[in-house]
């Protein structure tokens, strides 16, 4: 478990008693190839950080077709942050690409172990702050200026451990076109 702080530490650095308490939280759970971590609908309890494995964060549309939102590899917090920040059922669906480990924890035990814990509360802010709201906005630009040849480079560029793991399919509903336009794209590149 101690990969965890090595991976946090850009984030901050945590008293061994902080350590030690969230430490005690988590559960070890191996989450098969398809299997959920969360459905569209369910109300959330818990947030997990990958060890080892492939998660995609998705909705379905009006029309059936399954939009990617996001992918969760190693070493990264994996959840639904506004469901269970607002206490609602999941927009998104949360699914394993790969059979995966991951340690899950209680979201509001973790919350109320922020608040005794500042260092926590530190670290999380600051993870939280990189990895879902500055990361999201260039993303967010790019599906409404960048042609979807900018966002594949884009996303192999910034993704390269991700490439070889993921279905075209996939790549294709991340990037918001058909697997077919992606075929082409990549025969033009």
């Amino acid at each position: 478990m101690e990969q965890i702080f090595d991976k946090l530490l850009p984030y901050g650095t945590l008293s061994d008693s902080s350590k030690q308490a969230f430490l005690a939280i988590m559960q070890e759970r191996t989450v098969r190839k398809h299997e959920f971590f969360l459905q569209e609908g369910q109300l959330p309890r818990n947030a997990a950080f990958v060890i080892k494995g492939l998660f995609s964060q998705y909705f379905t549309d009006d029309e059936g077709n399954i939009v990617i939102k996001k992918f969760f590899a190693e070493n990264a917090f994996m959840a639904s942050i506004s469901a269970l920040l607002t206490n609602q059922p999941s927009l998104l669906s949360m699914k394993a690409l790969e059979t995966s480990r991951i340690y899950e924890f209680d979201f509001q035990v973790f919350r109320e172990l922020m608040e005794q814990r500042s260092d926590l509360f530190k670290l999380y802010t600051c993870y939280i702050e990189q990895h879902w709201i500055v990361e999201k906005e260039p993303l967010e630009i790019a599906f409404r200026k960048d042609s979807a040849a900018t966002r594949y480079t884009e996303f192999v560029r910034n993704n390269p451990h991700l490439i070889s793991r993921l279905k075209q399919h996939e790549i294709a509903s991340f990037l918001g076109i058909t697997p077919t336009q992606l075929s082409r794209l990549k025969l033009n590149l």
